[in-house]
């Protein structure tokens, strides 16, 4: 829209699947880098995929290039670690309401100080002209927007609260393992290639995927119906998971959070390997 609008031009930079070397997944999106190039958008964790993107390394790379650099981090806050002065981006945006498990309405929008004059509320309202001003026209543009519920941002030191009380670094651990269980039995029950690696290491220690974390997603056969399968899924096993055609793909994402156990790994491959059939 703003390209559109502004005459700019948009470069999407293709990723090929699978992913499976830091080094090589940065060096191919930065060919869509040139001399012209102003700003970088990229995702932290993929919505279609689950892919953990090297977001850190990226920003490090545009902020040497004088590039600035956007972070979606919808899918990053409460799955894995958000640290602003790590990450380095000049904005990065979050959601509070998926892995952090705070209310809908919940998220934050991050810019650097030097570019929080460039950012324009989408809706201008009481914030400006502050009859209580913070010190911060950044803040007081973008916080009060007329009479939107204020209540789920307030709700989220107490996710993070509760996350922490509840030892959350084991669960995730625990549904990462589960994960990658699962991808590796899909892509048994398939044939197909993971779009990520399943890396072995030596004995006594685990195993991991640093691709992916508590959401993944594996390709299904050319021949799957997506909508028929997601529907049965529901319908007949009461399993809820997106299935879908993405980029030429057929995915099915699956995601673990802590209410989930090896019951529900059990279920989903029973009915895959039945419906695929």
């Amino acid at each position: 829209f703003y390209c559109c609008k502004k005459r700019l031009r948009y470069t999407r930079c293709k990723i090929p699947l699978p992913v499976t070397n830091e080094r090589e997944f940065i060096d191919r999106f930065w060919t869509g880098v040139t001399d012209r190039t102003r700003v970088i958008f990229i995702s932290h964790i993929t919505s279609p995929t689950g892919l953990i993107f090297p977001v850190s390394k990226i920003c490090q790379r545009a902020r040497e290039a004088g590039i600035i650099i956007i972070i979606d981090g919808a899918h990053a806050p409460g799955q894995i670690p958000v640290n602003m002065g790590d990450i380095n981006a000049d904005i990065y945006t979050g959601a509070c309401h998926k892995w952090l498990m705070a209310p809908k309405g919940s998220a934050f929008l991050y810019a650097r100080s030097e570019l929080q004059g460039w950012l324009e509320p989408l809706i201008v309202s009481w914030g400006y002209e502050s009859e209580k001003p913070s010190g911060s026209l950044f803040i007081d543009y973008h916080e009060w927007q007329g009479t939107r519920e204020l209540a789920p941002f307030l709700s989220v030191p107490a996710a993070i609260q509760f996350q922490e009380i509840n030892n959350w670094d084991n669960i995730r651990e625990r549904c990462h393992l589960m994960a990658i269980e699962t991808q590796r039995r899909i892509s048994e029950l398939t044939g197909l290639e993971p779009i990520s690696p399943i890396e072995s290491f030596p004995p006594g220690k685990e195993i991991r995927n640093p691709w992916f974390l508590q959401m993944f997603s594996a390709r299904l056969p050319s021949l799957v119906d997506v909508d028929q399968l997601k529907q049965h899924l529901h319908q007949d096993y009461r399993i809820e998971v997106p299935v879908f055609e993405w980029n030429n793909y057929k995915l099915i994402r699956v995601s673990y959070q802590g209410y989930n156990d090896q019951s529900d790994v059990e279920i989903l491959i029973e009915a895959l390997s039945k419906l695929i059939r």
